[in-house]
């Protein structure tokens, strides 16, 4: 394709990502200068946006591997021709994610001590080891996939990414799992919940950036495939919108949980913000009009499919958002059953407003990610390889 291979577009792109990258990376200075002070979180909302952006990307950096995990594994040959840009993408969200969550932590150049300071009772630790087990098993992966003589270890190393990207994703879901101290996390139903999460989320971004390179390419992938995998995504979004649903009815069956949803899902007790961003950017915006699009008769071409995917990715955000900063806002009931009034606003809701550094960071690492793809899709043969139809003959 000598069109990917274009000069100016590439140098241009690296451009772009790079000034995005940069700006997070100014941004991470900025609050490593002036402190968290700076920004909207405190001791209440200490997991602010940037996490939100972290949790994204490294939970898509999963589940966007199932791509390659029906092509290399199960065989399937349009999903196979995107096996390596697939992998591709789990890389480079996976260090984007991670850039984000490192500069948000307030003591990035301490990260040597997580490194090398294990507590295995704490699932913190358990994830540096399934973090950077994931990036190695992908570039071997990637590297049986690039090099020809290697090519009979694919489906090996495919199976190997398959079992660690599932055993990741739960490992990142029993973060929030495992908490007992909040309302708004600790339940066995996150860990399925983020996996099947993860495959829509990453999925979309798939779409997403499939249309990318198409568009860099002059070519379009042949509308039979894009079919198919447009589909496999409502059944992703579908399946997610189920699992939520079982989480939040586990949840109102336990009466300790009750104020909790009330706050979320009614909007009670200042929780009017959270509830609309689940109700409308969740389940409105980010699962149902993208189910309509996807399986509508008379719907599910290129722009209904590139419409769909945009609105899982900003549910995933509304999700998220809600989620964590809402679980967070919501007030820690310390001693149950008993009333507790001091100077410290117990019982009140936390107040968190999103700073620009934090939205900048944020930004960054999806700049980050973006330069790790432009940068792969130039240097390896990474690209999809369909009969596709010129952009001129897109269905």
């Amino acid at each position: 394709m000598e069109s990917i291979r274009s000069t100016r577009m590439f140098w241009l792109l690296l451009a772009v990502g790079g000034a995005v990258t940069a700006t997070g990376l100014g941004a991470a200075h900025l609050m490593e200068t002036h402190g968290h002070a700076i920004t909207g979180m405190g001791n209440e909302v200490v997991w602010g946006l940037p996490h939100v952006f972290a949790i994204f990307m490294i939970v898509a950096a999963s589940g966007v591997l199932n791509v390659a995990s029906v092509g290399s594994v199960f065989g399937q040959p349009a999903y196979k021709a995107r096996a390596r840009l697939s992998g591709l993408l789990s890389l480079a969200l996976l260090a984007g994610g991670l850039m984000v969550l490192m500069l948000d932590l307030g003591r990035p150049d301490r990260v040597v001590v997580a490194a090398t300071h294990y507590n295995f009772r704490s699932v913190f630790a358990w994830n540096v080891f399934l973090y950077s087990g994931m990036a190695a098993v992908v570039i071997v992966y990637l590297w049986t996939m690039l090099e020809p003589g290697l090519g009979r270890w694919t489906k090996p190393a495919g199976i190997a990414v398959l079992m660690w990207r599932f055993v990741l994703t739960t490992g990142t879901g029993s973060i929030f799992g495992f908490l007992v101290a909040r309302e708004a996390y600790q339940s066995a139903v996150l860990a399925p919940l983020f996996i099947v999460l993860s495959l829509a989320w990453g999925l979309a971004v798939l779409v997403l950036v499939q249309a990318g390179v198409s568009a860099w390419s002059g070519r379009w992938w042949p509308p039979e495939v894009r079919a198919r995998m447009v589909r496999l995504l409502g059944i992703f979004v579908a399946a997610s919108l189920y699992f939520v649903a079982v989480q939040h009815m586990t949840h109102l069956y336990e009466t300790r949980r009750g104020g909790f949803e009330a706050f979320l899902l009614l909007g009670q007790g200042g929780g009017a913000r959270y509830a609309l961003l689940f109700w409308l950017g969740y389940v409105l915006l980010g699962s149902v009009l993208p189910l309509v699009l996807v399986f509508h008769p008379r719907l599910g071409r290129e722009r209904c499919s590139l419409a769909a995917s945009g609105l899982v990715v900003l549910g995933a955000f509304a999700w998220l958002y809600a989620f964590i900063i809402g679980g967070q806002a919501y007030p820690l009931e310390i001693f149950p059953g008993r009333a507790v009034t001091s100077s410290f606003a117990d019982g009140a809701v936390a107040a968190y407003a999103p700073s620009l550094p934090e939205l900048l960071l944020g930004l960054g690492g999806i700049g980050a990610a973006f330069l790790i793809t432009v940068a792969g899709l130039r240097l390896f043969d990474m690209a999809p390889h369909d009969d596709a139809a010129p952009a001129a003959k897109r269905a």
